[in-house]
């Protein structure tokens, strides 16, 4: 197997049938390992879901009626190297046939599609649009960077349950929570009374 995961071309796998060959007499005759068969990705142009084989997955290999050894080399229109038909060499492998039970998947059921992975979710983009009525987070959030809302003008309530500690300041409709100044007072050392709410 020559890819893991990575960002990568499509690699190539080793596999092993799995169905004996046996003889007149009923003895077993086990195959070898067939070689470096090209692996089926679901990919269109740059475009791909990245599912590499791993070692001890069950699959179906297929076989091309023609030498495709010039294909696998060149990836293009070319004729075929030897006069073989039929050949293991000439193998293609198709994943995910007879395998246990996913750890990490997307799952489509009738409550909608479930995004699941017991390590992590990484989210790469230059932009990531949500639209969506309600959107819940249910875990501890990390926010690192500019927080802007009602953007596009909508606008709209934000109703916290706190406690919410600031450790910088706080400016509403341009007054600083923590530099204000309060007009109409005598100064002295006692201190204004709590807000009301």
């Amino acid at each position: 197997m020559t890819n893991s995961g990575g960002v990568s071309p499509v690699g190539f796998v080793d596999v092993q049938p799995l169905v004996n060959q046996v003889d007149g007499n009923g003895k077993s005759i086990p195959h070898g390992i067939i070689y470096h068969l090209p692996y089926f990705r679901v990919q269109g142009g740059a475009d791909a879901i990245i599912i590499d084989p791993k070692v001890g997955d069950i699959g179906l290999a297929a076989f091309a009626s023609r030498d495709i050894s010039a294909v696998k080399n060149s990836k293009k229109v070319s004729n075929p190297s030897s006069s073989r038909k039929f050949d293991w060499a000439d193998g293609l492998y198709f994943g995910g046939f007879l395998n246990g039970t996913p750890t990490q998947y997307i799952q489509f059921s009738s409550s909608g599609i479930k995004l699941h992975s017991s390590i992590k979710i990484t989210v790469e983009a230059p932009l990531v649009d949500v639209n969506a009525t309600t959107f819940s987070v249910n875990a501890n959030t990390v926010l690192n960077g500019t927080i802007t809302q009602g953007a596009g003008g909508g606008g709209g309530a934000a109703n916290l349950i706190g406690p919410l500690t600031v450790a910088n300041n706080v400016t509403g409709q341009g007054t600083s929570l923590h530099t204000h100044v309060h007009s109409g007072v005598q100064s002295g050392g006692s201190n204004t009374g709590q807000p009301t709410i």
